[in-house]
């Protein structure tokens, strides 16, 4: 595996974690401790503010995970890849979107740029 994979897989564990402890701990694994997370809906910094962001984004959508989509596309220190938001019930996806991150010299994520593609009701 490489280290832009193991990214991504670690980004994809954080974004999908059950309860408090387990996304801690995902978003230590995943990110480093001032890491940025920007997309249209969201600009935090640190691990407080990305629990908080993944933590609403399961709120407001309970029983959907992020899924993986296509292969991602890697660079230096950037990954490119895209995913969808996937109901665990029925397989709808009513979100859809890609994301660019920055690995820091530890191989975790330093930065996320994320554009939505589909959003609900849009």
């Amino acid at each position: 595996m490489t280290v832009h994979q193991d990214a991504v897989d670690r980004y994809f564990a954080a974004w999908n974690a059950a309860g408090p402890e387990e996304l801690e701990k995902a978003v230590a694994a995943a990110f480093t401790e001032d890491a940025t997370y920007t997309d249209p809906l969201a600009d935090v910094r640190g691990h407080d503010g990305l629990a908080a962001a993944i933590s609403g984004a399961q709120g407001q959508f309970p029983g959907f995970g992020f899924v993986l989509t296509g292969t991602p596309d890697a660079h230096h220190r950037l990954v490119r890849f895209t995913w969808d938001l996937v109901s665990r019930a029925d397989g709808s996806a009513p979100a859809a979107g890609f994301d660019v991150i920055t690995l820091a010299e530890d191989g975790r994520i330093s930065s996320v740029s994320g554009f939505l593609d589909r959003l609900p009701g849009a």
